[in-house]
C-alpha cells in the first residue's frame, strides 16, 4: 500500500484507512509519519484521547499532514477537520486510520462527503508474505494469457492448504496452528465486545459470534439471510442489522452481483465472504488433520474457504492498483456462475473462477463462456485457477492457470 498512499497524498485532502484490527493501518501511518516527520495522534491511547477530545480544533490545525490513529474514537474532531478543510482545502492535510468502516458511522459520513478518500487495508496478501510485487489485477485487465508465461512452480495441495489455513493477519499467520486458533479466538471476542459495542448497544451479545459462525459456513456463497436467521437462532428482521455490524468492523464483507445496468445489480444477490481464509478456517474448525481424512463435507467446506481465499487475494491486489474498479459475482437464475468479476473503469471486464482440485471439466467453464459471449471485444478474458500445475488456454480468451498465478 506504501507506494499507492503517496500517490494518493498528492491528489487528496483526507485520506481514511479503513480496515479490520492488526491488519497494518498503525505501521503504515507510523511510516507516513517517519517520512513526513510527523507525530501520531493514537486515540487508543486514553491520556491522547481525552485531550483531542478536549480540543479537538487545536489538534486538527497542526502543520500537514496530521495523522490521527483510531479516529472514530473522538468523532468530534471530523467537525474540526471539516472546519479546517473549509479554510484550506490543500491535498494531502489529513490520514486517518479506524477500525471501523467509515460508512458504518453516520456523523463522520457526512462530515467529510466528497473530501474524503476511503482505502480499504486489507490483511496481508500472498505476495507481501513472500516479498513480491503481485501484477496479477494488470494483467488480468489487460491481456490475461501473458499469465500463462508467467507461472513459476506451483504449489502443492498441502502448501495451498496451509497458506489458505494461515490467512494474512500479521499477528496470525506465523503462528503455529494451535497458537493461530487461540488468537482468532481472542481477537473475535475483543472485536465484538468492543468495537461492535462501541457503534451500538446490542441487545443480543452473544447472538454475534453465532451468526459470524453461520456466516463462515456460508463463506464464498449467495447470501442466504433467512437460512443465516434460522441457524444462528436470530429474527430475519434482527439478522441483517447484525450482519452490518459484523461488516461494519471487518470479519465479514459482501461481494455486490456484477451486472452492466443498475436492474442486473441490484436485483442480484451478493455473497458473503469472511475477511480473512484463516479466520473462516478456524470458525468452521478445519485443520490439517481434517483435510488429510479427504471426508467429502470436510473437502466442500474447504472450497468454499478457497474460494473467500483467492477472492480477497484479488481484492488486495485491487486495492493498490491506481485506476478504479468495480468488482463483483456473476450468477443467472439457472446457476451460472463466476466467482469474481473485475470491470475497469473504461469497460474493461475479465472473469476469475476458482476450483478446489487439479481437474477442469466443461461445467467449469460454462460462466467464464457466458460473459465473453455476452460482452464480445469488452471482455478481456477469464481464468480459472485451480490446484494443478499446468497453465494454459483452453478456449478463446479463457485460460486455466495453477492458483499460485495471483502472487507469482
Amino acid at each position: 500500500m506504501e507506494g499507492a498512499l503517496q500517490t494518493l497524498l498528492g491528489e487528496e485532502p483526507v485520506l481514511v484507512l479503513n480496515g479490520a484490527r492488526t491488519v497494518g493501518k498503525s505501521t503504515l501511518l507510523a511510516g507516513i509519519a517517519a517520512r513526513a516527520d510527523r507525530t501520531v495522534l493514537d486515540l487508543d491511547d486514553l491520556a491522547t484521547r481525552e485531550a483531542v477530545a478536549a480540543d479537538p480544533a487545536l489538534f486538527a490545525g497542526g502543520p500537514a499532514p496530521v495523522l490521527v490513529d483510531e479516529f472514530q474514537k473522538v468523532p468530534e474532531l471530523l467537525d474540526a477537520v471539516k472546519a479546517e478543510l473549509n479554510r484550506d482545502l490543500r491535498t494531502g492535510r489529513f490520514v486517518l486510520t479506524g477500525s471501523t468502516r467509515y460508512t458504518a458511522l453516520p456523523r463522520v459520513a457526512q462530515s467529510l462527503t466528497g473530501r474524503v478518500h476511503v482505502v480499504d487495508v486489507w490483511p496481508l496478501s500472498q505476495g507481501e508474505l513472500e516479498g513480491t510485487r503481485e501484477t496479477f489485477c494488470e494483467h488480468l485487465l489487460d491481456d490475461p494469457a501473458a499469465l500463462i508465461g508467467k507461472v513459476r512452480t506451483p504449489e502443492t495441495r498441502e502448501g495451498y492448504e496451509q497458506r489458505v489455513l494461515a490467512g494474512g493477519f500479521p499477528l496470525a499467520v506465523r503462528r503455529s496452528a494451535t497458537a493461530r486458533s487461540r488468537w482468532f479466538r481472542d481477537y473475535v471476542s475483543l472485536v465484538i465486545n468492543r468495537d461492535v459495542l462501541e457503534i451500538r448497544q446490542v441487545r443480543q451479545r452473544d447472538a454475534l459470534p453465532r451468526l459470524l459462525r453461520v456466516l463462515a459456513a456460508q463463506t464464498g456463497q449467495v447470501l442466504n439471510n433467512r437460512k443465516a436467521a434460522e441457524q444462528a437462532l436470530l429474527e430475519p428482521s434482527v439478522t441483517g442489522d447484525y450482519l452490518a455490524l459484523l461488516e461494519a468492523v471487518f470479519l465479514v464483507h459482501r461481494l455486490p452481483a456484477w451486472g452492466r445496468t443498475l436492474g442486473s445489480r441490484v436485483a442480484g444477490m451478493p455473497k458473503v465472504h469472511l475477511v480473512d481464509s484463516g479466520l473462516a478456517s478456524h470458525l468452521l474448525g478445519l485443520t490439517t488433520r481434517r483435510l488429510a481424512g479427504r471426508q467429502p463435507a470436510v473437502l466442500t467446506e474447504f472450497g468454499h474457504v478457497l474460494e473467500t481465499f483467492a477472492v480477497n487475494e484479488v481484492l488486495r491486489q485491487v486495492s493498490w492498483l491506481e485506476e478504479p474498479v468495480i468488482t463483483g459475482h456473476f450468477r443467472t437464475h439457472d446457476q451460472i456462475e463466476v466467482d469474481l468479476v473485475v470491470e475497469s473503469y473504461d469497460g474493461r471486464t475479465a472473469g476469475v473462477e476458482v476450483k478446489a482440485s487439479s481437474r477442469v471439466t466443461q461445467q467449469d467453464l460454462r460462466g467464464l463462456r457466458m460473459l465473453r459471449d455476452k460482452l464480445g471485444d469488452a471482455y478481456t478474458g477469464g481464468v480459472l485457477l485451480n490446484l494443478g500445475n499446468r497453465a494454459y488456454t483452453i478456449d478463446e480468451r479463457i485460460h486455466v492457470l495453477p492458483l499460485s498465478t495471483l502472487w507469482t
